[in-house]
């Protein structure tokens, strides 16, 4: 009975302790709920200061259109040389790849065979003179006698005959020495153009075959033609302008074209367009120009690969900006603008071509327009931004760099 009362005393006791811990915690609880009401809501997320972007103003200035096209260099003369004798080839006298004027020696054939040719025909130009002076004597004398009645007229006919066929036998004859002569230079073989000369296709020793054998080759280098191809609209856009007198071109007048190289900025070569080919490519549809360039630096070597610009139109006032200030939408080019009051404003536009780094801008955008230039993915259509104003900047310069006038 004593030990069933005091392990009722124990639980007691712990269901006591058990209580009062949990009053103690109910007691915190309710103290922390009263604090966090005094102080109030919750503050919300901080305010974000505007982004900084850079803006600048469009560029304006008289441009002309222009289209690029892919062009090849030729030589304006192109020789190749061939022996016009046959023989043995005995020397070379030219540097495979040198630069050869007009007149210089390239090869010699052997001329010994020629030689006599020469020395046989002419002695038989000597024989003939000797013959013709004699029945020229001859032809006097019988005029002399047929004065007096002295000679028949028959004989007077056969010395005048005689005459006439030694005249035509020293014709004859001076022909073969004029040819024989004429074969006895040709042995000697000269540049008929200056430019650069290939290498030789054929070694001292071996037979050349008269207007056979290819020796080598010459090419002319300055000045150079520049052929290239316009595509079917290119060509019919062009025409029109023709047609309504806003291009004025003919083969005597000429137009304009520019030329570039592959290590070269832009199209600093100028030359002019002097042949237009008489009828369209059917397999290809373009229709082939040709350009005539100078080339005082050799730096057109036949068959090279070269970018050609052919001015398109008058010249006309535009407006130009970085290509760094535009996006793209589905397709469709856009810039933000800067109104005012501090607030982005998208602006659909219509492009253009490229003029010394910048971009056309044929609609959408005034020359008063602040543009974005620097910071357009910080940029959303109303928001507020924090501007600075900065010279319009080229592809490939830092905003900030002061630009050309645009041509």
């Amino acid at each position: 009975m004593t030990r069933h009362t005091e392990s009722t005393l124990e639980f007691s006791g712990r269901l006591r302790r058990r209580r009062d811990t949990s009053l103690i915690v109910l007691a915190v609880a309710c103290v922390a709920l009263v604090g966090c009401g005094a102080a109030g809501p919750p503050a919300g997320p901080p305010q974000m200061a505007p982004p900084e972007v850079q803006v600048s103003l469009p560029v304006s200035g008289e441009v002309t259109d222009y289209v690029d096209f892919p062009g090849r260099v030729e030589a304006v003369d192109t020789v190749e040389i061939r022996a016009r004798v046959t023989g043995y080839l005995e020397k070379v006298h030219f540097k495979e790849g040198a630069l050869v004027k007009q007149g210089d020696l390239l090869f010699e054939i052997d001329s010994r065979l020629y030689e006599a040719e020469l020395a046989r025909a002419e002695g038989a130009v000597l024989q003939i003179e000797g013959r013709l002076t004699r029945l020229n004597g001859d032809f006097e004398r019988a005029q002399s006698l047929q004065a007096k009645g002295a000679i028949s007229k028959e004989e007077l006919s056969r010395i005048t005959g005689d005459r006439t066929e030694a005249q035509g036998a020293l014709k004859v004859n001076e022909a073969a020495r004029d040819l024989a002569k004429l074969n006895l230079s040709f042995t000697q073989v000269r540049a008929p153009l200056s430019g650069r000369i290939s290498r030789r296709s054929i070694d001292p020793g071996n037979l050349v075959k008269a207007d056979d054998t290819s020796v080598t080759s010459i090419v002319s280098l300055d000045p150079v033609y520049a052929y290239f191809d316009l595509d079917e609209r290119t060509m019919l856009q062009l025409k029109r302008l023709i047609r309504e007198g806003k291009i004025d071109w003919s083969l005597d007048a000429g137009l304009s074209v520019l030329m570039g190289l592959a290590d070269e900025q832009g199209f600093p070569r100028r030359g002019e367009i002097n042949f237009a080919e008489n009828r369209v490519d059917s397999d290809t549809g373009t229709w082939r120009l040709r350009g005539r360039f100078d080339n005082h630096d050799n730096a057109l070597p036949p068959g090279l690969f070269v970018r050609i610009r052919l001015p398109f139109g008058p010249p006309h006032d535009a407006i130009l900006v970085t290509e760094e200030a535009l996006g793209t939408d589905q397709g469709q080019k856009y810039v933000y603008v800067i109104g005012d009051d501090g607030k982005a404003e998208y602006r659909r536009i219509t492009v253009g071509r490229l003029h010394d780094g910048l971009r056309v801008v044929s609609n959408g955008l005034s020359a008063g327009d602040r543009v974005v230039v620097n910071g357009l993915q910080r940029v959303r259509p109303g928001i507020e931004v924090h501007a600075e104003v900065v010279p319009m900047p080229q592809v490939g310069k830092p905003a900030g760099q002061e630009i050309g006038e645009a041509k």
